[in-house]
């Protein structure tokens, strides 16, 4: 008899490309939005999973508001935390494992160089608070959680979501600037890795059919600043716009980011799962699917 996976916030850039790498892999898959399923309210989430009858929850939901949540930290919290208390008791009683995605937010990025998973988190913004709350209750209160970190994801979903992802933004921008004739300004001074969602959704269920528990990283194999990262959207993409370096003194944003967040898959990597392609490759895929 297959396996049973529910997939929390399955309309999303992940949440998508779950559904679809678990499905290929064979797996009954029932996915949930945030329409079919309020994951702030623990009796609704306790009834839904009960009924259901997982062998694994994997949440894809959150509140990813940076900034926002710096005027807002309650609803962040509310999502990104106390929902993931819901859903790991839930778990628990379902007999499910939970997998749980978080950030490179948690870090501080004051390491100066790529993450690992036994580095000591500290976040710096209310949506960091918030997302390392989260991890928390997953592994406070079910036993096989797995808590996958993740960074900059971006995914062919990202065309259809209210809020996209950064290769749609710098697309939109480039075609902007035929009228506005305004550079683009990108911070040269912020170090992620950013991640591919088919790609990600591909390690997870390799963790999962491993039998990986704890945190493991799920970052892009590339650090690069987002200024960067930009060129190389446009390389890729065929573009030639104008793009401007800024930095953080220049470009002030409500919620305090790490500066290098990059994320080192150390766990997924001595577990014998492959590394994701390079980011260019990951970026060329992208803009195929467009």
């Amino acid at each position: 008899m297959p396996k049973h996976a529910v997939i929390i916030g399955r309309a999303g850039q992940l949440g998508t490309e779950l559904v679809r790498e678990f499905t290929a892999r064979g797996w009954t898959v029932t996915g949930f939005d945030r329409r079919a399923l309020n994951i702030t309210d623990p009796v609704a989430v306790e009834e839904c999973l009960a009924a259901a009858e997982p062998d694994v929850v994997l949440n894809a939901a959150a509140y990813n508001q940076v900034d926002v949540a710096e005027s807002e930290p309650l609803a962040a919290y509310m999502v990104n935390g106390l929902a993931v208390r819901n859903l790991a008791v839930a778990c628990r009683q379902a007999d499910a494992q939970l997998v749980h995605f978080s950030t490179d937010y948690v870090f501080d990025g004051t390491a100066g160089r790529a993450y690992l998973e036994t580095d000591a988190p500290h976040p710096l913004s209310a949506y960091g608070v918030s997302k390392l709350a989260g991890e928390f209750y997953a592994r406070a209160y079910e036993d096989r959680n797995l808590v996958v970190r993740t960074c900059g994801v971006f995914g062919p979903a990202g065309r259809h979501t209210a809020r996209g992802n950064f290769v749609e933004m710098m697309l939109r921008l480039a075609g902007q600037q035929q009228t506005s004739n305004q550079p683009i300004r990108v911070v040269e001074d912020h170090v992620a890795s950013p991640t591919y969602a088919p790609e990600l959704a591909r390690l997870t269920a390799d963790l999962v059919e491993r039998g990986v528990t704890g945190v493991v990283h799920g970052g892009g194999e590339v650090a690069l600043s987002w200024y960067d990262y930009a060129r190389l959207i446009f390389r890729c993409a065929g573009l030639d716009p104008v793009l401007k370096a800024t930095n953080e003194r220049e470009y002030r944003t409500a919620a305090k980011r790490p500066k290098y967040s990059a994320l080192a898959n150390g766990v997924a990597a001595a577990a014998g799962i492959a590394p994701m392609p390079d980011l260019e490759t990951c970026v060329r895929r992208y803009l195929e699917l467009r």
